[in-house]
């Protein structure tokens, strides 16, 4: 594949691939490299490289695990990846300074259901706060700041009749959220699967789920690749999309075989794993989603302008 002029330098970890197989000829098909998290959003694509939908389509696929989506954009404009995955506000920032990017397909969604979605803002059992209004003044833990937790959980604050303006955010990995909890070094934590179980198991109390309350079926992350590729090789980007189509949708009537996939790609134990609320993976991304997390976004600062989903959502 062809390579782009570098970007900014990012930090990779170890990843793994694999092949479909549409035939015995590997050295035929396109050497794909998508730049992925080791999260339960991505299942999807493991699922659909394990089902040969991406060497139905003469793609050699190869996942690569990194930080975070942040990470991942200046991957795709490297040319380190030819395709990559981020949350949504991500995406909206880099559009917001014109980076040369465009969404391919949809990544998962919230499951739109505030008492059994698959991130929750969480409080210890012992805790005086009731709900998200009473977070003003107090600290909760976030995985990255000025991102899609901070804006839907002030969504939420505001949403609840709360001050979001008077709520901290510190930034704490995942891992880490529930042992501060439960030291009372921070007030609330906003996690996501596994880490969800995790703080459920540690007795923690649900006040809110960001990600269902912020939008309707909100669209939480999306697969994107450069403007760059899309003008060099759009059959391979075309070719791409329709197996990660098909991926999504086998992957959201499916659950079973997404929990067993789990188990190749992460550490889950296969009873968290039985445990898990699962993201939804639609085929379609909800614009009128992504339209509300940019507005979001402005009012919180993070955008000084509205951003141009025609140029990057699919279909416009």
């Amino acid at each position: 594949m062809r390579r782009f002029a570098a970007a900014a330098a990012f930090l990779l970890l170890a990843g793994c691939g694999g092949t479909g197989d549409r035939d015995d000829d590997a050295g035929k098909r396109d050497k794909v490299a998508v730049g992925v998290i080791a999260i339960i959003d991505v299942a999807p694509i493991y699922l659909g490289q394990a089902q040969g939908f991406f060497g139905q389509q003469d793609i050699d696929l190869t996942l690569t695990t990194a930080q975070g989506g942040a990470a991942i954009v200046p991957g795709v404009l490297s040319g380190e990846f030819q395709f990559g995955f981020s949350n949504t506000i991500s995406l909206l920032l880099a559009q917001g300074r014109n980076v040369p990017i465009r969404v391919v397909a949809n990544g998962n969604n919230s499951t739109g259901d505030a008492a059994n979605d698959f991130g929750g803002l969480y409080v210890r059992a012992d805790s005086p706060i009731r709900s998200a209004k009473d977070l003003g003044g107090r600290t909760v833990a976030a995985n990255t700041l000025k991102n899609i937790t901070e804006t839907t959980v002030k969504a939420t604050v505001k949403k609840a009749g709360g001050d979001a303006s008077a709520v901290r955010f510190t930034e704490l990995a995942f891992p880490d959220q529930v042992p501060a909890l439960q030291a009372g070094r921070v007030d609330a934590i906003f996690v996501v699967e596994p880490f969800q179980q995790a703080a459920i198991a540690a007795g923690a109390r649900r006040i809110a789920s960001p990600y269902a309350e912020a939008a309707p079926d909100l669209t939480v992350a999306m697969y994107f690749t450069s403007q760059q590729l899309i003008a060099e090789d759009p059959e391979l980007v075309t070719r791409f999309t329709t197996a990660m189509r098909q991926s999504l949708a086998y992957a959201d009537t499916h659950p079973d075989e997404v929990r067993a996939a789990l188990g190749t790609y992460t550490k889950i134990s296969p009873e968290t794993r039985d445990a898990l609320v699962l993201p939804r993976w639609p085929v379609e991304v909800n614009r009128g989603s992504v339209t509300e997390l940019g507005r979001l976004a402005r009012e919180d600062g993070l955008l000084t302008a509205e951003p141009d989903l025609t140029a990057l959502l699919p279909g416009s």
